[in-house]
């Protein structure tokens, strides 16, 4: 999700400072994604540049005293959070999986014991998951969009304990074969280089 939609998508509502947009940010995402402030305001500053936000209609009662400004979405906003809303997240546009390349790198590094690196994580990722159900029995009922980030964490959490045992299992069956050596890329001599 990006920091502008979810900003876009608050000021649906109603004009709001970044104070307050940084508040309700956290409570709709239960606290999982906490944002600094400088990111909402340097967000807000991209928003007005793009013509999707403003400052809000009345000038004079949207400045609290230390002179910050209360925004409020656009029409070309509203037209941008509906495309938004619209169109699907693609694999592509989710961000590098830093595991799945962690993994690769310590096959190709002689030395590394890539078993111990999964076993690592694995025990890192059921420690994640115990804690992530003890925050979902502990929410209220009432908290549904709490629940819906925190169900999509655990799930997420239980997808990559499947895929690390899947690793495991890969790499027992590869266990004894040789590494395939490295390419080599042949460096042409001078004379190969000017022909």
């Amino acid at each position: 999700m990006s920091i502008k939609h979810g900003l876009l998508a608050l000021l649906q509502d109603g004009p709001k400072y970044g104070y307050q947009l940084r508040g309700e940010f956290e409570t709709a995402t239960g606290a999982t994604w906490p944002l600094n402030i400088g990111q909402v305001y340097t967000t807000l500053t991209r928003l007005e540049r793009d013509g999707l936000v403003q400052p809000a209609a009345v000038r004079a009662a949207a400045q609290e005293d230390d002179g910050r400004s209360m925004y409020e979405i656009t029409e070309a906003g509203r037209d941008e959070l509906a495309t938004w809303f619209r169109t699907p997240v693609t694999r592509e546009s989710r961000p590098r999986d830093e595991l799945a390349i962690k993994l690769a790198l310590a096959l190709a590094v002689p030395g590394v014991d890539v078993g111990a690196v999964v076993q690592r994580q694995r025990t890192a990722t059921m420690q994640s998951l115990q804690e992530l159900t003890r925050l979902k029995r502990n929410s209220s009922d009432g908290e549904i969009s709490w629940q819906l980030v925190v169900e999509s964490m655990i799930f997420a959490a239980e997808a990559e304990i499947r895929w690390l045992d899947h690793c495991e299992a890969l790499l027992l069956r590869h266990r004894g074969k040789p590494r395939p050596a490295p390419q080599t890329y042949a460096v042409p001599d001078e004379e190969e280089a000017r022909s």
